[in-house]
């Protein structure tokens, strides 16, 4: 049975706050140390500094958490848009990403694309949201492909794959991350799904109505 929105919604958020336990936990039983005040300066330096990577994990899950409510609340504007560009971009933000830890990203687009009905902000999000998570499960010299189809004007096809990259199972992060792009394409009523052996997602927009549909 499929579940409804607002199922999909309350498991994401309880994955969220499950990841975020840990890393809260984590600051609790750190800062409540009773030996803080005999620590030496180094020893508090180094506790400052674990515990900022800390809560920059909660912040960002916390981030995570709220684009979600408001992905699941606010209702998108769709309009026509060109996607190739939109792809372009998201590849541009990752691009220097790739290049300093060895990776290649490969875009394997058509000349002409059909326009399809999308949000741009939402499309950019999950776009970036899936490349930044195909980076996090590749190695060095791995080649992740960015592969735009176009059979037919009714719909337009995205991949992001790695097929050196098989992953076991992701993280708390990449889990709630790969879920928020899920959610902003699932608002805008484009087909999204994921495999990780190998990884692969596999995003489908919807084309422009002609005028004789309507």
């Amino acid at each position: 049975m499929q579940k409804s929105a607002s199922e999909i919604l309350c498991s994401n958020l309880s994955q969220g706050l499950h990841a975020a336990a840990q890393p809260l936990t984590i600051l609790r039983a750190s800062l409540g140390n009773d030996h803080m005040d005999r620590m030496t300066r180094e020893e508090l330096a180094g506790l400052a500094t674990r515990s900022a990577i800390e809560v920059e994990r909660v912040c960002r899950l916390f981030s995570c958490l709220q684009q979600l409510v408001s992905i699941e609340s606010i209702k998108p504007q769709l309009t026509e848009t060109a996607l190739l560009p939109l792809l372009a971009h998201a590849a541009d933000g990752v691009k220097l990403l790739f290049e300093q830890d060895g990776m290649f990203l490969n875009s394997i687009v058509p000349d002409v694309c059909h326009p399809v009905l999308a949000n741009r902000a939402r499309t950019l999000q999950a776009l970036s949201n899936v490349l930044l998570i195909a980076h996090t499960v590749s190695r060095t010299q791995d080649t992740v492909e960015l592969i735009v189809s176009s059979s037919h004007p009714n719909a337009v096809r995205v991949v992001v794959k790695n097929t050196r990259s098989y992953v076991d199972e992701m993280n708390a992060e990449q889990r709630l991350n790969m879920s928020l792009a899920d959610a902003n394409m699932r608002s805008q009523q484009a087909g999204f799904s994921c495999s990780l052996n190998p990884f692969s997602v596999e995003i489908e927009f919807s084309g422009v109505p002609s005028a004789d549909t309507f």
